[in-house]
């Protein structure tokens, strides 16, 4: 039987694999599985909030968050009172301005973060078994300029486009 993707632009197949894997892995059930396995209990959200925090030293302010998760300051703020209520995340003191506080994942927090990334790993592991490590280093690097042009885009020009009349 032919193979449908061979004969089609690989820019469009592309686009229709990132589409489908995208959908898959951002259902809720999907990450629920994948929090049950980890033996937590945090929401998407919470885990991008935490994995930036993480990348960030641990400490953020809401504003720098805002900016690298792409959404408003209130609702960075919103989620850091549940995340802060489930001892994930704390605020405490800038020490440049006393008046702005910080945000800073908690030693338990980063203990759910380690639990929710080893389980996705070993999922990643799973699913690439017998693919070879170059052949899964030059998907990294394909879609690490996918995000970075994603990300150049949405800062260039931060409103959701208008629908037409």
């Amino acid at each position: 039987m032919p193979d449908p993707a061979r004969d089609q632009d690989p820019t469009v197949a592309l686009q229709k694999v990132l589409a489908t894997l995208s959908y898959l892995l951002t259902r809720s059930q999907a990450h629920e599985r994948q929090a049950a396995r980890a033996g937590v209990k945090a929401g998407r959200s919470d885990l991008w909030l935490l994995m930036a925090l993480d990348a960030n030293g641990g400490v953020s302010r809401v504003g720098d968050l805002a900016a690298l998760l792409m959404v408003e300051p209130p609702h960075v703020t919103r989620q850091i009172s549940q995340l802060a209520s489930q001892n994930l995340v704390e605020r405490t003191p800038d020490s440049i301005d006393r008046r702005a506080r910080q945000v800073a994942i908690t030693p338990h927090g980063k203990a759910v973060l380690e639990r929710l990334q080893q389980a996705s790993q070993a999922t990643l592991h799973q699913a690439l078994d017998g693919i070879d490590d170059e052949a899964v280093a030059t998907t990294v690097a394909v879609l690490n300029r996918l995000v970075d042009h994603a990300r150049r885009r949405d800062a260039e020009d931060p409103r959701p486009p208008q629908p037409e009349a």
